[in-house]
C-alpha cells in the first residue's frame, strides 16, 4: 500500500510548519513528504525540477513581495504538479486564488487532505496543454528577445538570474523549433505578442 502513497514536496520557510504538515501526512498515510525546502533559491529550483512529486505545498512567503502576484505561473515552469498555497500569514485573495487550493495552518487534518484530493482531482480532470505552448514567463522573455534585448537585460527586467534567462530561451527555442532572434521576433508579431512598432 506504501507504493500507492502520492508525493508531496513542501516548500516551506518555518521547518515548525514543515515538520507540523509532515506529521499529520504521515499519520493519514494517502501522501507522504518526498522533500522540504526552505526557499526558492536556484539549487532549489535544480532539486524542484528534478523531483517527481505529485503535489507541491508552498508558502507563498517564499517569493518575494513583486512575485508574489505571479508565484503559481513561477512554479509552473518547474513542475506539472498541483501547487496548494499554506497560509501561514493572511495574504490577499489575488495573491490565494491563483493556486490550485489553499490550505491554513488552522485546518484540521481531514480538511488538509480533502483539498489536496479536490486539487489532484482538478488537475487530472483539466485538460492537458501541448508540450509546445509557451508558459507565461516565456512569452515574457521572448518579448524581450523580440525587441533586441540582451541576456542581462532580461534578468535585471525580470530581477532572475542569467542561467534563468538562458533556460528560458532554450526552452522557447525547443518549443517553437526556431533558433534566430529574427525568426522569434516574426513569431512573436505572428502570435500578436508584440506590434511593428515596438520592434528594434
Amino acid at each position: 500500500m506504501a507504493d500507492s502513497k502520492k508525493n508531496v514536496l513542501l516548500i516551506v520557510p518555518s521547518l515548525m510548519v514543515a515538520k507540523g504538515l509532515d506529521s499529520i501526512l504521515s499519520d493519514l498515510g494517502e501522501f507522504k513528504v518526498c522533500g522540504i525546502l526552505s526557499d526558492l533559491t536556484r539549487s532549489s529550483e535544480t532539486r524542484l525540477k528534478n523531483m517527481d512529486v505529485d503535489i507541491v505545498i508552498i508558502d507563498p512567503q517564499v517569493f518575494d513581495y513583486d512575485s508574489r502576484k505571479n508565484a503559481r505561473a513561477l512554479m509552473g515552469e518547474f513542475t506539472d504538479a498541483p501547487v496548494i498555497a499554506i497560509e501561514t500569514i493572511a495574504m490577499g485573495e489575488e495573491i490565494l486564488k491563483q493556486f490550485d487550493e489553499v490550505v491554513s495552518i488552522y485546518d484540521i487534518p481531514t480538511v488538509i487532505i480533502r483539498k489536496m484530493r479536490s486539487a489532484l482531482d482538478a488537475r487530472a480532470e483539466a485538460p492537458k496543454a501541448e508540450g509546445n505552448e509557451l508558459s507565461i514567463r516565456e512569452k515574457e522573455i521572448l518579448v524581450c528577445v523580440a525587441k533586441g534585448m540582451l541576456n542581462k537585460e532580461i534578468a535585471d527586467e525580470y530581477n532572475i538570474s542569467i542561467y534563468t534567462v538562458i533556460t528560458h530561451r532554450k526552452n522557447i527555442t525547443r518549443k517553437t523549433g526556431i533558433k534566430t532572434v529574427a525568426g522569434l521576433t516574426v513569431y512573436a508579431l505572428l502570435n500578436n505578442l508584440i506590434d511593428m512598432n515596438s520592434v528594434e
